[in-house]
């Protein structure tokens, strides 16, 4: 996808939002595109107050589809089987290529993704076609009347030492999301997170501290390779933070192979998110070269229907 120049027209005085409102756009979306900058007037932006005179240019999404198709579809949403290194949603004017092209392109923009994967994580991901089912899902999510399970590979043998079982009356107040999970087992990882502290650190780097959001990991593990030292576990989330299953298993000291955060100092890190660090140093750093963290299946109720959509990709740490 690219952001580009469209030509809207000439004009003599008319004030930039209501440009967009001719356009179909609501009071809220045009305010929100004008203070985004998306209204160019002789190559200067054009506060949504301001009034047009001369050639205005509207800087927009063309969409470019690769062809990657939802593995599910009905009439409010679609679910797609996001491959790793793809964005779920456009992170600046220079990208290129996100999941919403394929979104837009089938749907129209008042379509969006009702949560989010992280950029090298893989799988099944859900996507509202309307604005009132946006609304609808994302109540779901927020509520955690949605349950949904991750396949990571990680370091050493996961044998939940220093962790308690799972059982399932000790979390009632989980009631709604664990109705929505088959016979969860597994070992539980109950650590409070949040954004880091550290201003010299990573921004987005997320870290155990006592006063953060509560955080519930329960883990499983599906498969030890010991040729590899290398563990398969599968995750179910509790909860919803940022980076919960990463930070998680890295406080376990399971780290998850291809992270590009954790353990790892500032300078490594940002070597990997700037794209400089070559594809050989980050599997001699991280374990592999992508984040070995896999959206398995997302489970949930819309409009009174219980829906559960798994991933249909292959996901082994060859890969």
């Amino acid at each position: 996808m690219a952001y580009k120049k469209f030509k809207l027209g000439y004009f003599l005085g008319e004030k930039a939002y209501r440009i967009f409102l001719n356009l179909g756009y609501s009071m809220k979306e045009a305010q929100k595109l004008c203070d985004k900058g998306r209204l160019l007037v002789n190559d200067a932006v054009c506060g949504k107050n301001d009034p047009v005179f001369g050639e205005a240019y509207f800087i927009d999404y063309e969409c470019e589809p690769k062809g990657l198709k939802p593995i599910f579809e009905c009439d409010e949403f679609g679910v797609f089987d996001k491959p790793s290194g793809v964005l779920s949603h456009p992170n600046g004017r220079n990208c290129e290529y996100s999941l919403c092209d394929e979104i837009w392109s089938l749907w129209g923009k008042k379509a969006c993704v009702a949560h989010r994967l992280d950029r090298e994580t893989s799988g099944v991901i859900v996507v509202a076609k309307n604005a009132n089912s946006a609304l609808n899902l994302k109540k779901s999510f927020e509520n955690r009347a949605v349950a949904k399970t991750y396949l990571a590979f990680v370091r050493g043998k996961f044998d939940g030492n220093g962790l308690d079982k799972f059982h399932i009356n000790d979390f009632e107040d989980f009631k709604d999301k664990l109705e929505f999970f088959d016979n969860i087992q597994g070992f539980v990882i109950d650590k409070n997170m949040d954004i880091t502290k550290d201003y010299d650190d990573i921004k987005i780097r997320m870290e155990i501290c006592p006063e953060g959001k509560r955080a519930v990991t329960v883990v499983k593990l599906v498969e030890y390779y010991p040729k590899f030292d290398i563990s398969l576990v599968e995750c179910y989330p509790l909860t919803g933070r940022q980076h919960q299953i990463r930070l998680h298993l890295f406080h376990m000291k399971h780290r998850i192979l291809g992270d590009p955060i954790y353990g790892l100092d500032k300078f490594n890190v940002e070597q990997i998110l700037d794209g400089v660090m070559s594809e050989r140093d980050r599997v001699k750093n991280t374990g592999a070269s992508r984040l070995m963290l896999h959206a398995k299946s997302v489970k949930f109720k819309f409009k009174d229907q219980v829906f559960e959509i798994r991933s249909e990709q292959d996901f082994n740490f060859n890969k």
